[in-house]
């Protein structure tokens, strides 16, 4: 069943649409203290508002395998949007993570990043980053941990005429999972991205989901994104923001 599982995720991997510009990585991170493989697949359907009504339709797939000491991370996200009564557009994100456990509260994080995005005018945006991962607290109901890495940012317009911004950002997250119930739980991840040569220049982003579980591998989720950006690559609003409700299968 599970060989099934695998194979049902990868050839849901060979699309390639999707997400927001900064990936809520804690979202789609599972737990887990054995060795295994794990995986998620989501369907949300959503209206977002900023410079003019959207229509989307967003499917996320993640595939985890965890060692002791290793954890490996892939998240490919697929989204359709609709602009008022214009034809649907798409967006895409492939993120790929590694996490070395170097003690019990502390873990060295790797990570790499493709993106594009027709609303912002993002022709292509290609991250790679590492730094330490530190674990806040030790209660299973209860996860909080504190990100600080350093990240090669490499981005193209769509617009020929702007330059190709090459430029190295902080990435500082502070993250909290919090199950009050056994079939309730609570992810909030919020992120502070400076330019490092310009602190004026920098994101903050927060994704807050709600989840309720419905079976035992069916979530039904409710999901608010904001996203600020201080310097856009075009004149594109600053904030942008999200809410989606959805249903998640997940397995192990």
């Amino acid at each position: 069943m599970k060989l099934f599982h695998l194979i049902l995720i990868l050839i849901i991997f060979n699309f390639n649409f999707s997400l927001a510009q900064i990936v809520n990585v804690e979202s789609l991170r599972r737990v887990s203290d054995t060795s295994k493989w794990s995986g998620a697949t989501n369907l949300d359907i959503g209206l977002i508002k900023n410079t003019k009504s959207i229509f989307k339709i967003t499917n996320k797939i993640r595939l985890q395998y965890n060692t002791d000491k290793n954890l490996y991370l892939f998240i490919n996200d697929l989204k359709l949007e609709q602009i008022e009564d214009n034809s649907f557009v798409n967006k895409g994100i492939q993120h790929f993570r590694y996490n070395r456990k170097l003690t019990e509260r502390l873990k060295l994080e790797v990570f790499t990043q493709s993106q594009y995005d027709a609303i912002s005018d993002i022709k292509f945006r290609g991250l790679l980053g590492a730094g330490p991962r530190f674990k806040l607290s030790k209660s299973k109901d209860y996860r909080f941990y504190l990100g600080t890495l350093l990240m090669f940012e490499y981005e193209e317009s769509s617009d020929n005429s702007i330059a190709i911004l090459r430029d190295f950002r902080g990435s500082t997250y502070l993250s909290c999972s919090i199950y009050p119930l056994e079939n309730l739980s609570l992810v909030s991840t919020t992120y502070y991205q400076p330019l490092l040569k310009q602190f004026s220049d920098f994101r903050i982003s927060n994704e807050t989901s709600i989840g309720f579980k419905v079976l035992k591998n069916l979530l039904f989720k409710t999901t608010f994104t904001y996203n600020f950006d201080a310097s856009p690559i075009i004149n594109i609003p600053n904030t942008q923001y999200e809410l989606t409700n959805g249903l998640v299968y997940t397995f192990d």
